[in-house]
């Protein structure tokens, strides 16, 4: 077990994964809306949109209106999803984003092929191609991962050893690159994942890859994210990805309801009950997950948006 954090880095990924999600289409505004409310609750960075086909993932057919709307504040970090070099290109004809360079792996190759229509070599070689292009733009490597990390709703579990080898294979690429991440993200991308399972692949990541920064994803289908996230502290895990009141899902897990990331403002009410700073203002942040609820018209699974904070209630109490 390593040492608890005394900080915990979160990103927000709320608007981009919940959505992509959303079976109906949701106002350009009000995309916008949610973004410039996030901006206000002291959360540093937040992924406002998704540059992929728009026939695959119509909640995003309007990432550059999104992209162009919301209002920059000091601060904080306003980054975007690409699977591709269109999207990339996408993105930086915004202007207005926060490029941070980034690929991903999957463990699962049918996923993978539901998910980018890829094969493994062909992923690998988007890899090597999207890193050159990152060194074109000088964008620096800030991340990357591994989607499936931890079990796939087609394949069922993922071999450990299958997850360390693609993670050396990774570095290999980058080496070939002359590059360096900052950051190696686990993301338990169909919510297989247990504390169990959480504490035993990073572990044995950390014995075998003790100098990498590892961030944890967690999706919340089957009500894990949070203890999760919690054997990721217990472990010495300080960045995690989590959806303002658990938006969200994947649209090619083949979930039956699939629940979004890890609910940021549950997350934060755990890491400041435990003494763990994030720079957040969890009254703030209870107010815009109420207003996502709003937006997509329809109840969410955040539990703290609905039971509020016990700092609120205490002060009430004395």
């Amino acid at each position: 077990m390593s040492d608890i954090p005394t900080r915990v880095q979160i990103n927000e990924e709320g608007p981009r994964e919940g959505f992509q999600f959303e079976k109906g289409m949701i106002p350009t505004a009000r995309k916008i809306e949610l973004i410039d409310a996030l901006s206000e609750t002291g959360i540093n960075h937040i992924q406002v949109a998704s540059f992929v086909n728009p026939n695959r993932v119509p909640g995003w057919a309007d990432a550059d209106a999104v992209a162009a709307g919301f209002k920059r504040k000091p601060g904080v970090e306003y980054t975007a999803l690409w699977l591709n070099v269109k999207g990339l290109q996408r993105a930086l004809a915004t202007g207005r984003l926060d490029i941070k360079g980034s690929f991903s792996l999957t463990a699962s190759k049918t996923f993978l092929q539901r998910n980018q229509q890829r094969s493994m070599e062909h992923n690998v070689r988007v890899a090597h191609e999207t890193i050159e292009l990152y060194k074109q733009h000088d964008i620096p490597l800030d991340r990357v991962g591994i989607m499936a990390a931890f079990g796939c709703n087609f394949e069922g579990e993922i071999p450990q050893q299958r997850v360390l080898d693609m993670i050396q294979q990774m570095l290999d690429i980058c080496a070939e690159r002359g590059v360096t991440p900052k950051v190696f993200s686990l993301a338990d991308t169909m919510a297989w994942a247990t504390p169990k399972s959480i504490k035993e692949l990073v572990g044995k990541v950390r014995e075998r890859f003790p100098e990498l920064t590892l961030s944890l994803h967690l999706h919340d289908t089957r009500g894990m994210g949070i203890a999760n996230a919690y054997a990721g502290l217990e472990m010495g895990v300080a960045i995690y990805d989590s959806t303002v009141a658990g938006l969200g899902g994947c649209p090619f897990a083949a979930h039956k309801g699939a629940a979004g990331n890890v609910c940021t403002e549950d997350l934060v009410f755990m890491l400041d009950e435990m003494g763990i700073e994030t720079g957040i203002d969890l009254d703030r942040l209870i107010e815009v997950a109420q207003l996502a609820e709003d937006i997509v018209g329809h109840p969410l699974p955040g539990s703290v948006k609905m039971g509020g904070s016990l700092k609120a209630l205490r002060a009430k109490l004395n």
